[in-house]
């Protein structure tokens, strides 16, 4: 009879229970190949610790440095140790849950007035009230713990270990573009020391050919006018050389916050004016993108963790059963002894959610539109890791070809520099000559310098772009399950 009465009170609610949207399948579709130069590929070059392919001392002691102890990484490491922690709070809600409760109560009685008395005639008499000290004392242990008959522990699991996956990747992909932050910032940093160091030699040259333009005009050889003129290009010069100063006071500060060391002196940290030659970046296929990118590993997990609260939305359509064992003891004093009592119960308990139905069923909907959300998400980080990686290999390809170009251009304009202040000493060419000979040298060697900074900062966006940067080797499901 109990049977049946729970039957009719369960077979309704479950025929209701049917599952939610179903989450589409995601496209996942890269191309053979990247459309993009070869010039700048080679086979077996590392991702890992892509930093040290450029032989560069100083670029992989920051990164490091930057690694291990920049805020941006810190924060990282914590929010992984945060998801790591959730993910255990998660499973052990599955786990016999209870308390070990006591308590200890002491009471004093006392009579106000005269206390009423039973007569016992020849035997005496006895108190119908009791006074004086009584105490009792209580301890109990309750449990509870749910039956897992249609797998929320399975799935709770499941959801927790792709939530600790998301994590771990967002953690990967923070401390990979911190890397390629500090390798940019290291490069521009040098890129505006050259910059000051050819601004710093301009004005040098525009010193001295003002001192040889107010030369000839003070010997009547030369128009005054040429002297002002050079005193007018010398200022500017001098002016060039105090902002490139500033910038480059600002970007190795900014260097130092990066790699952890804002409040080290700005001495600590020496921007060579040299812009060394960009290596060349692993051969690849667009498919590795997906198990080597972090990102595009994050919104996987987060596709997985959206469909498994789908899956514990559906779940909650459907009965919990719980075990409640309990065990209890009892200390009180009565006739002037110690009465010690126990008692053990166990119960089971049956939670089915009716009212709740029209509720739940809407979270189930709303859950898979996240769940669609998601897949939409992961389909997005694919191409984006595509169309990253083939622009930055395209934009590498053209910078070394813009270096190759430039470096003859700013070689021929040196020669033609040259030979006019040659000619302004003799006497051949006037100060207008020299002047737009040294414009043109300069404009050249400014031409250079941005290029091949922009080649170098397209080498490490090309590093980035391919998911270099850290190990995938162990994934962080194997170490969640153990």
């Amino acid at each position: 009879m109990r049977f049946r009465l729970l039957s009719l009170l369960l077979l309704p609610p479950l025929a209701g229970c049917a599952l939610g949207p179903r989450v589409p399948v995601p496209d996942t579709h890269t191309p053979a190949a990247f459309e993009a130069p070869s010039d700048v590929t080679q086979v077996g070059v590392p991702l890992q610790r892509w930093w040290g392919v450029y032989n560069d001392p100083q670029l992989q002691s920051l990164v490091d440095e930057a690694l291990a102890n920049a805020p941006d990484a810190r924060s990282a490491r914590a929010r992984l140790d945060e998801a790591i922690a959730v993910r255990s709070e998660a499973l052990d809600a599955y786990n016999p849950q209870g308390a070990l409760q006591g308590s200890a109560t002491e009471v004093d009685t006392g009579s106000i007035g005269k206390a009423p008395v039973l007569n016992l005639g020849p035997l005496g008499q006895i108190p119908l009230t009791t006074t004086g000290a009584s105490n009792q004392a209580q301890l109990n242990f309750d449990v509870s713990w749910e039956i897992d008959l249609f797998g929320r522990r399975a799935t709770t699991r499941r959801k927790a270990n792709a939530d600790l996956a998301a994590a771990r990747f967002d953690y990967e992909a923070t401390r990979t573009s911190l890397a390629a932050n500090v390798a940019d910032q290291l490069f521009q940093a040098r890129g505006l020391a050259i910059q000051l160091a050819d601004a710093q030699e301009e004005a040098r040259i525009e010193r001295e050919l003002a001192r040889v333009a107010r030369a000839k005009a003070d010997h009547g050889l030369g128009a005054a006018s040429d002297a002002d003129e050079a005193d007018s290009e010398l200022a500017q010069s001098d002016a060039q050389v105090k902002d490139l100063e500033s910038q480059l006071h600002a970007a190795r500060r900014t260097l130092l916050v990066l790699a952890g060391k804002g409040v080290d002196p700005l001495d600590s940290l020496p921007a060579a004016a040299e812009a060394g030659t960009p290596p060349m970046v692993p051969l690849t296929v667009p498919g590795e993108l997906l198990a080597r990118r972090p990102d595009v590993r994050e919104a996987s997990a987060e596709l997985r963790s959206a469909t498994g609260e789908l899956k514990l939305d559906e779940l909650a359509l459907f009965p919990k059963f719980t075990l409640t064992p309990g065990v209890g003891l009892t200390s009180t004093p009565e006739f002037g002894t110690n009465l010690v009592s126990d008692a053990w119960s166990l119960g089971l308990g049956l939670a089915q959610p009716i009212l709740d139905m029209p509720r739940l069923k809407s979270e189930i909907r709303a859950q898979g539109a996240r769940a669609d959300q998601a897949v939409i998400a992961y389909e997005k980080a694919v191409q984006t890791a595509y169309g990253e990686s083939e622009n930055a290999l395209v934009k590498l390809s053209s910078d070394e070809a813009r270096v190759k170009l430039l470096t003859t251009g700013e070689v021929e304009a040196r020669r033609a520099y040259d030979a006019s202040r040659t000619r302004y000493g003799a006497g051949i060419d006037d100060l207008t000559a020299v002047l737009t000979a040294e414009r043109t040298w300069q404009s050249a060697r400014a031409a250079l310098t941005g290029a091949q900074v922009a080649a170098l900062t397209s080498s490490v966006t090309a590093f980035k772009a391919l998911g270099g940067g850290w190990d995938p080797a162990t994934p962080v499901e194997e170490q969640a399950s153990r």
